[in-house]
């Protein structure tokens, strides 16, 4: 019963934070200044636009409800599953995030899963060696990378790597009109991708190195690190088997902390180096003040943020069962 009871309550959580994603999705978008007929139709509409068509399109936007009035309608339509019409795109809002979202989810799930691979290797390597040169040597290197701004060392790699040495391309996702395919195409796609994606990786790599190292550095200490290296077990077994098991606990649960973090950076990463992913987007949406698309988007990221926590939530209690007895 009392299992029952927790995990009820868990659910009802993530629901209340649901429901609070929809009323800020909904709220922030229409707080912004400035009129959004004028951001649609631009300046010109100020002088070209009767008051009668401006009656209509304000109707035909909805602008003329009240806040509630809009906010049933918002509710009614994502129940249906209906993100709304984008004015900027002249498209569904759900078929216009759907061409962008895959850059992204390739861009944060690349970045994710190097960052958090190579940072708990360094991490487990540097504990194993405290207070050698290597140590020392990641310690500061990683510090200092992790402490600079990701749209900074985006602009210096941009600059450095895009146009001093041009060796990759500046802006875009892939060549246009190039009619590349199959590996050409990938080859590509890949270059592309190169400098965005080493600005998020080296930015992200500092927070996960320290904390496997420092954790490593803790769990050397343990008595059963003491008995496992009684018993004859290898560097190899001591170092990954038990010192690196039982750091990936702390990790697993910082990389839930870390997802949306990862993804307000790669939304700057993408506009710095103009990646055509959702953050590129958002930034064409707010510009032209396009209600639908601002709300389609911070729905998509926030909702994904959520679940991917309960996912971490997840994961966690299948490695450490005993999180399932807490409390």
């Amino acid at each position: 019963m009392l299992n029952e009871g927790r995990k009820k309550g868990g659910a009802l959580s993530y629901i209340i934070a649901l429901l609070a994603i929809f009323a800020l999705n909904f709220i922030l978008p229409r707080m912004m200044p400035g009129d959004p007929l004028q951001a649609i139709y631009g300046d010109e509409a100020l002088v070209a636009m009767t008051p009668q068509m401006e009656a209509h399109l304000t109707e035909l936007f909805a602008l003329d409800k009240s806040w509630s009035e809009q906010m049933v309608a918002y509710v009614l339509a994502l129940l249906q599953g209906n993100l709304g019409f984008s004015y900027y795109y002249k498209d569904e809002v759900s078929s216009v995030i759907m061409g962008a979202l895959p850059w992204t989810l390739l861009l944060v799930g690349l970045s994710l899963l190097i960052a958090t691979v190579v940072g708990v290797m360094l991490g487990i390597e540097s504990g194993y060696r405290r207070g050698e040169r290597m140590d020392r040597g990641l310690l500061a290197g990683l510090m200092l990378l992790g402490g600079l701004p990701d749209f900074f060392l985006g602009i210096v790699l941009l600059l450095v790597f895009g146009v001093s040495l041009n060796l990759f391309p500046l802006s875009g996702a892939l060549t246009p009109y190039s009619g590349l395919e199959g590996l050409p195409l990938l080859a590509d796609i890949a270059r592309h991708l190169a400098l965005p994606l080493a600005a998020l990786v080296l930015v992200d790599l500092g927070g996960i190195y320290l904390l496997t190292r420092n954790t490593v550095v803790t769990i050397l200490k343990e008595g059963f690190m003491l008995t496992a290296r009684a018993k004859g077990c290898s560097e190899f077994c001591l170092r990954y088997s038990h010192a690196g098991r039982n750091a990936l606990l702390p990790v697993t649960t910082a990389t839930g902390l870390r997802i949306p973090q990862l993804i307000t950076e790669a939304l700057f990463i993408e506009i710095i180096f103009s990646y055509p992913g959702l953050g590129l987007m958002l930034r064409t949406a707010l510009d032209a003040r396009d209600y639908p698309l601002i709300q389609g988007i911070l729905l998509l990221v926030t909702i994904t943020v959520l679940f991917a926590n309960m996912f971490v939530d997840h994961i966690y209690k299948r490695l450490d069962p005993r999180i399932r007895y807490a409390y």
